[in-house]
């Protein structure tokens, strides 16, 4: 009874036309659903690298606060223990030791050239006399030089850390052994 309805209602040569629509539709209804099971695999590819991307940015949030924090108040203490050393220097070496040791000019001379990065000319007879920078004047001189260079090293070593943990965080090590 359906074939003869069939036959009424469809007539035989589009039949083949019919049934090839038919199976295309399948097929493309079978490639859509590829392709959103594809989309979705890349959704949540994407949904789980922004949620690794954002724990990562956290940590290295909290090694930047953590490292500077701690560098910071190291290198404050080391300018503050400086500044009482250069504040104890004439205590410590007075006007008096100034004039019992007397400080030459070819010290000073070499001293500026040390700190200008250039080559002092070569020893003269003016270098013999007396300069007009005091030894307690040298004294507070050192004493603010070796908080700088204390600073600069903490500074180094934070930099070193900050790199090392900011690594760690960022390429963790593997559990694989060689």
């Amino acid at each position: 009874m359906l074939k003869n309805l069939l036959s009424l209602a469809v007539p035989p040569w589009v039949r083949p036309a019919l049934l090839a629509a038919a199976a295309a539709s399948l097929y493309m209804l079978g490639v859509l659903r590829g392709v959103t099971t594809e989309g979705q695999k890349h959704v949540d590819y994407v949904l789980a690298q922004s949620s690794r991307s954002a724990a990562l940015a956290a940590k290295q949030i909290q090694i930047v606060h953590d490292v500077e924090i701690q560098y910071r108040d190291r290198i404050h203490t080391i300018y503050t223990t400086g500044e009482k050393n250069v504040e104890a220097a004439p205590q410590l070496v007075t006007a008096d030791d100034s004039r019992q040791c007397a400080v030459n000019a070819g010290f000073v001379r070499l001293h500026d050239a040390a700190w200008t990065n250039t080559v002092a000319a070569p020893a003269a007879e003016p270098d013999r006399e007396p300069s007009a920078v005091s030894l307690t004047d040298i004294a507070e001189a050192d004493a603010d030089n070796a908080a700088s260079c204390h600073a600069w090293r903490e500074q180094a070593i934070g930099l070193r850390d900050f790199y090392n943990q900011l690594r760690t965080v960022t390429h963790p090590p593997s559990s694989e052994s060689p």
